[in-house]
């Protein structure tokens, strides 16, 4: 009895030594994503609701630990191919300078944890992969599908718009993300892709997935056919959207835009949460198969995990999407009889190019700006003016985008100080492609019709008479020979 005691509590500080060193590792590893989490979290250029999901992932799982011990098959051997997983996506995510991949290893992290911690084996029962599913939401997904797929995303939603329209409007003629009907020129533009209701729809999927714990095929099944009620959602608002300012009503007035916009995302939840019913996976079935480690290699396992966490956190950073060189734009001396004077870029900012390629030119021409980024790699340097404007504590709000002498997008900034800016932005790539919206333009380089691309902004005080600022937009274009 003595020796099975003593070979016991052997076994127990050998299973210590695994389960710390593992710990210490995983928290190696976590340390600067969740940094970057938490501060994408507060910062505004990341427009992340993040946090709210943050809060319930933790408020599933504190109820699942209250409600009962566990009972079952312990799994948690597995927990070492977790850790594994999460180590590799950490290396390359680190290696490649992508932050949001490196954070992605924190959702490994969540499915070991929730694994560790049984929430499956609760009478509240968890699924540990959707947990970590639904921890995705934490990460600011909302700008990052709105440049990778929010072209593709407006095309389908203007052709559902369009498919919905026309029989009541029977001179509709549609191109493209453009209806045309009634004398008026609608454009679906970025805004209006429908990535933000796609990304709630899916998060409310991904949270009555933790809820019912399906098995993986009705679950994908279930998520494709959301996804298409968000779509057709979409579709419908921007169809009353559209009819509204072909019948005289102004839609894009605030209060009216957001409550049609909250009403059809509400109309595309409701069929979810009344028939969204997947029959749970049966129980026991094993998550992924375990890892065993004889005892005798338990300290040695967790001296390896903890070096192993120690190189990937300093394995050296080499951005795949480096932008190639390309030639800054020639800005002109002087427009409409003001001097140019070259404005300097922050630290930060000549640090980014730096490390990524493009380049970047700022100009004042009085009290009018110019702000020209050149880069081989959009994904990496282009983005809305919002993004940037939010970060330095602007409010910004959208106007609306213009064809005319140039596809662009128009925002309305107002600084800390009060003072109110007018900012048109183009893109326009070396072979001639012109857009408005950076996901255009994106999507073109990803399938690789344009590779050099440089957005093109235009930057004047609000209260400037419309035809002097037209006069400078188009000596700016002129003198960029565009």
């Amino acid at each position: 009895m003595h020796i099975r005691l003593q070979q016991g509590g052997m076994e127990q500080k050998c299973d210590t030594l695994l389960w710390g060193g593992l710990a210490a590792a995983s928290a190696l590893l976590a340390i600067e994503p969740v940094r970057w989490l938490i501060e994408s979290w507060h910062d505004p250029s990341y427009q992340s609701d993040g946090g709210l999901y943050g809060l319930l992932l933790a408020g599933l799982a504190g109820v699942s630990l209250a409600s009962s011990a566990p009972n079952g098959e312990d799994r948690r051997a597995r927990v070492m191919l977790l850790f594994l997983a999460a180590a590799c996506v950490r290396l390359a995510g680190q290696m490649m300078a992508v932050n949001i991949l490196s954070a992605l290893a924190l959702a490994v992290d969540v499915f070991a944890l929730a694994a560790f911690l049984r929430l499956d084996q609760r009478r509240i029962a968890l699924s540990p992969l959707w947990l970590s599913v639904l921890f995705l939401f934490c990460l600011p997904l909302g700008p990052i599908l709105e440049r990778v797929a929010g072209f593709p995303l407006q095309m389908v939603s203007a052709r559902a718009a369009c498919a919905m329209l026309t029989p009541f409007f029977p001179d509709l003629a549609c191109e493209g993300v453009r209806l045309r009907l009634n004398g008026l020129d609608v454009l679906v533009d970025l805004p209006c892709s429908g990535a933000s209701g796609l990304l709630q729809l899916i998060s409310l999927w991904a949270f009555l997935n933790v809820l019912y714990r399906p098995a993986l095929p009705h679950a994908l099944l279930g998520g494709a056919a959301i996804a298409c009620v968000a779509v057709l959602g979409n579709g419908l608002r921007i169809t009353l959207l559209a009819a509204g300012l072909a019948n005289g009503i102004d839609t894009m007035a605030p209060a009216l835009h957001t409550g049609i916009g909250l009403g059809t995302l509400a109309a595309a939840a409701l069929p979810v949460l009344l028939f969204y019913r997947p029959r749970p996976a049966p129980a026991g079935r094993r998550m992924m198969p375990a890892l065993s480690i004889p005892h005798r290699l338990h300290f040695p396992a967790a001296v390896v995990a903890v070096g192993f966490a120690v190189a990937v956190v300093n394995a050296p950073r080499q951005p795949l999407d480096r932008s190639a060189p390309v030639t800054q734009a020639e800005l002109p001396g002087q427009l409409l009889g003001q001097r140019g004077e070259p404005v300097a870029l922050s630290e930060m900012e000549r640090a980014y190019f730096a490390s990524y390629g493009g380049t970047a030119q700022k100009a004042q021409f009085g009290p009018l700006g110019v702000n020209l980024v050149r880069t081989a790699s959009p994904l990496r340097h282009l983005h809305s003016p919002a993004t940037c404007l939010l970060g330095m504590g602007y409010s910004v709000r959208f106007l609306g985008t213009r064809f005319e002498p140039l596809p662009t997008s128009v925002y309305e900034a107002t600084g800390p100080d009060g003072r109110v800016w007018h900012v048109a932005v183009s893109f326009v790539s070396q072979d001639g492609a012109r857009t408005a919206g950076v996901g255009e333009a994106v999507w073109s380089w990803l399938n690789g019709s344009s590779r050099v691309w440089q957005s093109v902004q235009r930057i004047t005080p609000k209260s400037l008479p419309e035809p002097d600022r037209a006069a400078y937009e188009a000596a700016v274009l002129a003198a960029l020979d565009l």
